[in-house]
């Protein structure tokens, strides 16, 4: 990088110095021709123009440069810390949102594919809404256990190394989600897990869930036995997960996304570009 800076300043002086030279044999020719001092001062104040105008795009290039020059182990850091906090903080406040998890057709939780035969046939036997409220259920745990997202990511966010950083922010358009798949899905599980249970008792999904297998294995030749508490659990972080990706995509590709001038500084700059 240093390297072409001394380039584009070598050649912008050479630039310079081939204007201000052609300048003068122009002007030594208008000198013999031209006879008015207005005339003159005409052509000076146009060899003025050119002049400034030839300082200008020079700076432009070295202000470029600088910023790229300038830009610190240190900010990239700071910057990629800061913008994962911001992306889990928004993805947590998102999902954990009434309707966050239920109104979202991309990670809306469903009946397992195991239980989907289970599903089509109550529905045929006029229990479609047992089932609804089954799904609701499940839908409002995953939004309660979204809550416990933030911290969890904010902590691997702390723990970041610089190799992480620069992995990160070189890396592919999801580098920062698979990030923080590797260093939270254990934690995360732990943690929702009983969020996800007191949630399913308080809004009497389980009892929905047992219902729905009580009626279905009346019919049944082979009884359906799915844990729903870790069902659930594993749908959550999918969702978090998902959300996550696209709040990382909105920073690296989307400018009006990244809120702060070290956001800008860092994801504009050619090192966010090499991957």
């Amino acid at each position: 990088m240093i390297f072409v800076f001394k380039i584009n300043v070598s050649f912008i002086f050479t630039f310079l110095h081939f204007h201000i030279f052609t300048l003068k044999i122009a002007g030594n020719i208008f000198d013999f021709h031209l006879q008015t001092n207005v005339m003159k001062k005409i052509f000076y104040a146009i060899c003025l123009i050119v002049l400034f105008n030839s300082c200008d795009v020079a700076k432009q290039v070295i202000d470029q440069q600088n910023t790229s020059a300038n830009l610190t182990t240190d900010e990239i850091v700071s910057g990629l810390k800061q913008a994962l906090i911001i992306g889990a903080q928004n993805s947590s406040d998102k999902l954990s949102a009434v309707n966050g998890f239920f109104a979202n057709a991309a990670i809306k939780v469903l009946m397992p594919p195991e239980a989907k035969d289970v599903e089509n046939t109550l529905r045929k036997f006029g229990m479609g809404s047992v089932v609804d409220k089954a799904i609701l259920s499940m839908n409002r745990a995953a939004e309660s256990a979204s809550k416990s997202a933030a911290p969890i990511f904010i902590n691997a966010v702390k723990q970041m190394t610089i190799t992480d950083a620069l992995g990160i922010l070189q890396g592919g358009d999801f580098a920062a989600t698979n990030y923080f798949k590797q260093k939270t899905t254990g934690a995360l599980t732990v943690a929702f897990r009983p969020t996800v249970d007191s949630a399913l008792s308080k809004v009497d999904a389980t009892k929905y869930w047992t219902d729905v297998f009580t009626v279905y294995n009346k019919f049944a030749s082979k009884p359906v036995n799915t844990n729903l508490g870790a069902y659930v659990t594993g749908k959550a972080i999918d969702g978090i997960f998902y959300q996550l990706g696209l709040e990382e995509q909105k920073i690296r590709k989307d400018p009006a996304a990244r809120v702060t001038e070290l956001l800008k500084k860092v994801f504009g700059s050619p090192e966010a570009q090499k991957k």
